[in-house]
C-alpha cells in the first residue's frame, strides 16, 4: 500500500498531482487546508494538502488508465475527484472557529422573517380612508388596538414559520406541535424574536446531541459496531469512511467484518478498503461464525461489522440479523441503522419499526447529495426517539461524512442558510 501527501495551491492542483504520480486508481483519503503559522501567514497563502492511497495488492483495469472519466472497481469509487457537495447541516471539524453563534444565526433568521412578513403586509395593504374627528382618541382604545396589532403580527409570524417548516418536509403534525408548545409558553403578543428563538431552541432540543463514536471508544474492551439497513443504502461506504477516520485520525487498532455474502462483489468491496487501510477483513457466513471469531477479534479496539442488506419485510432475514448481533454482549456493541435521506417518510417508518423490534440503534442518514431537505431527519428522530449520529454524501473516503449539527438543522428548517 502506498500513501502519499500532495501539497498545492488549490484542491484541484493537488488532486492532479496525485493522479500523475499514483494514477487514477488511487483513492482520496483526506483533504485539508494548510495555513502558514506565525508571521509567515501575512505573506504566504493557504495551501491544500491531499492524502491519496494506492493499494499495490489490488489488480486494476489499466486499459483506460489515461482516461479522464471516472472509474470504479467492484463498486468502490476509485476516482480522484474533489467533493462537489457539502451539506449545510454538518458540524464543522473546528467547532469553536467555524460555527456561528446562536445569536448570529437567530439574527439572520429574524431578518429573513421580517422581510417576508413585510412583503406579505405590503401585498395586503389597502390604504383605508382615515376618519376626521375633533375628539381626542380614547387611550384605552388606542392600547387595545395596539395590542390587537401585536397579536396579529405574532400570529402571522407563527403561520409563516409553520409554512416554512412544512415546505422543508417537516411532518405537519410535528410542525404544529412545535407551534402549540410556543403558544403555551409565550404570550399572544410575543415579539418575532421571542417566537423565533423559542422554536429554534425547541428544534435543537428535539434533534438532540449526535451520538457518534467518541474518543474513548477502544480504550477498554473491544467495541463491536454493527451497521444495519436496506440493500443499496450505503452501509459499506459508510463503514469505510468511519473506519478510515478511526484508523488514520484516532490511531485505533481496527478490524473489518462482513456478513454480506449475498450481494455480488460485496466482500471484494470491503476487502479493497481493508487492504488500503492495512487492516484485517473477516467473513462470516452464519451468525455462529462471529461468535467463534470472538477470541481473535477481541485483540482489536473496534470491529466494524457490515451486515447483509435485506428487506425489512423478510422475517427470516431479520431473525438471522438478530442472531448475529446476539453473538456480542449488549455492553460491547453499538448499532447504527443506515437510512436513505431521500426515501419516503412512510417507508423509513416501516424500516425503523421492524429494526426496533430486534435492537436499539442510532440513526445514520446517507445520500444527502440527492435530497434538498433535512425535514425527514427531524421526523425520524421524533418518530423513533433514537439519536441522530452521522450523515454522509458522495463517495470520497474518509471525507463526505460528518456528524449532525442540531443548530444547523434548526436554521435550515426555519429557512436560513447555515
Amino acid at each position: 500500500m502506498i500513501i502519499k501527501k500532495f501539497l498545492a495551491a488549490t484542491e484541484t492542483e493537488a488532486i492532479e498531482m496525485a493522479k500523475r504520480e499514483l494514477g487514477s486508481n488511487a483513492i482520496v483519503m483526506n483533504i485539508k487546508k494548510v495555513r502558514p503559522r506565525g508571521f509567515a501567514r501575512f505573506f504566504i497563502k493557504t495551501k491544500v494538502e491531499v492524502t491519496a492511497a494506492l493499494d499495490e495488492n489490488v489488480v486494476y483495469d489499466t486499459e483506460n488508465k489515461n482516461s479522464a472519466t471516472d472509474e470504479k472497481k467492484d463498486g468502490v469509487a476509485l476516482e480522484l475527484t474533489a467533493p462537489r457537495f457539502v451539506p449545510d447541516i454538518v458540524a464543522a471539524e473546528d467547532e469553536d472557529k467555524n460555527v456561528a453563534t446562536i445569536e448570529e444565526k437567530l439574527d439572520s433568521l429574524q431578518k429573513m422573517l421580517e422581510k417576508q412578513m413585510s412583503d406579505k403586509m405590503q401585498e395586503e395593504k389597502t390604504n383605508p380612508v382615515e376618519e376626521v374627528t375633533d375628539s381626542e382618541p380614547d387611550p384605552k382604545e388606542v392600547q387595545v388596538e395596539k395590542e390587537s396589532k401585536e397579536v396579529s403580527k405574532a400570529k402571522a409570524c407563527k403561520e409563516l414559520i409553520l409554512k416554512q417548516m412544512i415546505q422543508n418536509e417537516v411532518e405537519e403534525s410535528i410542525a404544529k406541535m412545535l407551534i402549540d408548545e410556543v403558544d403555551r409558553s409565550l404570550p399572544e403578543d410575543a415579539a418575532l424574536d421571542q417566537i423565533l428563538a423559542a422554536i429554534y431552541q425547541k428544534i435543537i432540543l428535539m434533534a438532540g446531541q449526535p451520538y457518534v463514536l467518541d474518543k474513548e471508544v477502544g480504550e477498554g474492551e473491544t467495541k463491536y459496531v454493527f451497521f444495519l439497513g436496506s440493500t443499496g443504502v450505503g452501509k459499506t461506504t459508510t463503514i469505510a469512511k468511519i473506519a478510515s477516520r478511526m484508523k488514520l485520525n484516532r490511531k485505533k487498532n481496527i478490524a473489518l467484518v462482513t456478513a454480506d455474502t449475498f450481494r455480488i462483489a460485496a466482500v471484494e468491496q470491503l476487502k479493497t478498503y481493508a487492504n488500503i487501510l492495512g487492516v484485517p477483513l473477516k467473513v462470516v457466513y452464519s451468525p455462529e461464525d462471529l461468535g467463534e471469531m470472538r477470541e481473535e477479534l477481541d485483540q482489536y479496539d473496534i470491529c466494524f461489522i457490515d451486515t447483509a442488506g435485506c428487506s425489512h419485510k423478510n422475517r427470516e432475514q431479520m431473525d438471522n440479523m438478530k442472531m448475529l448481533m446476539e453473538q456480542i454482549p449488549i455492553s460491547r456493541r453499538e448499532v447504527y441503522l443506515v437510512l436513505n435521506a431521500g426515501a419516503k417518510y412512510s417507508d423509513l417508518k416501516d424500516i425503523a419499526d421492524v429494526y426496533s423490534d430486534i435492537t436499539d440503534y442510532s440513526l445514520i442518514f446517507t445520500k444527502l447529495d440527492e435530497t434538498s431537505s433535512a425535514g425527514v431527519m427531524l421526523n425520524m428522530k421524533t418518530y423513533t426517539d433514537r439519536p441522530l449520529s452521522y450523515v454522509t454524501w458522495g463517495q470520497n473516503v474518509p471525507d463526505d461524512i460528518g456528524k449532525v449539527d442540531a443548530q444547523k438543522i434548526a436554521k435550515k428548517l426555519l429557512g436560513g442558510k447555515s
